[in-house]
């Protein structure tokens, strides 16, 4: 199934997305403002879904919102986990190798930038930052929680998956040795369009890209990821309770700004469009 959080007629919604993509059903939740997220624990739970509340819509005509609009606390990120990105940035980043190190890296993103699939991202003053980037990414919603999660029995906690784009300011990034304030600027989280569920996809063996101005920069296959999803779920678990509506961005394929000689950094009118198989597409303009 596919769960969405859209607003229409001055209000917000959550309910399901149609297979093709096309059709709204909106469902009786309490506080749709929450986005997907009640579903998720009702559903972690093994609660029955709440049903339909009004008439089937056209996706065309309302206005998607992030899924997930607040996450439950701030997401978990990793960085330098497909191969070829790790190549590309050796050398620019904290002196990073062709080949990551035996652990994931993980950092946060605060849940405050999260903004919806086709929202405008903001960039930030000349003061703050220059060198903003893109990131496309395939994230994993957690469904059941659970600390110290094996390795083997990871995707029974996965709810399903979403896409993100981990906007970041690279000169904050590199100038505080550190990755969350360079990650967390304001709205520099595009999520959508919605959540799949597990059933639905493969995470461990989909597709992910990203174009620039209609120009693809990035193409990357998750099989591709050094460390895969289940050793992710167990490493950001490690004595720590995740819980259901966590997310965990699994990292970016080559193709950044960052990795182009010289850099490429976005630019006020840039387009910046993030697609991943079975999921499905945001597509966000930066002002």
């Amino acid at each position: 199934m596919r769960f969405a959080s859209w607003s229409w007629g001055g209000r917000d919604h959550v309910g399901t997305i149609s297979q093709d993509g096309r059709e709204a059903t909106p469902l009786a939740v309490r506080d749709p403002s929450l986005g997907t997220l009640p579903l998720i624990q009702a559903m972690a739970r093994d609660e029955m879904l709440p049903q339909a509340s009004g008439a089937r819509l056209p996706v065309d005509v309302v206005t998607l919102r992030s899924p997930l609009p607040r996450p439950l606390r701030s997401l978990f990120c990793v960085g330098r986990n497909y191969h070829a990105h790790a190549a590309e940035l050796a050398g620019s980043v904290f002196n990073a190798k062709p080949e990551a190190e035996a652990w994931p890296i993980v950092f946060g993103k605060l849940a405050e930038c999260v903004i919806g699939p086709n929202d405008t991202v903001q960039l930030p003053a000349p003061a703050a930052s220059v060198q903003i980037d893109y990131e496309s990414e395939l994230a994993v919603v957690i469904g059941r929680g659970g600390r110290n999660i094996p390795r083997s029995r990871a995707m029974d906690h996965v709810f399903g998956y979403t896409i993100v784009n981990d906007v970041t300011a690279r000169d904050v990034q590199m100038r505080h040795q550190q990755w969350g304030l360079g990650k967390s600027f304001d709205t520099f989280c595009p999520m959508g369009p919605w959540i799949v569920t597990a059933d639905e996809v493969d995470g461990c063996a989909t597709r992910v890209r990203g174009w620039v101005n209609g120009t693809l920069r990035q193409d990357g296959q998750t099989r591709d990821m050094i460390f895969d999803i289940p050793t992710l779920i167990e490493t950001c678990s490690r004595g720590i309770t995740l819980y259901p509506g966590d997310v965990i961005a699994t990292g970016t394929p080559s193709g950044v700004g960052m990795g182009m000689k010289p850099p490429q950094w976005l630019r006020s009118g840039d387009v910046v469009r993030v697609e991943i198989d079975g999921v499905g597409v945001i597509e966000n303009r930066f002002e």
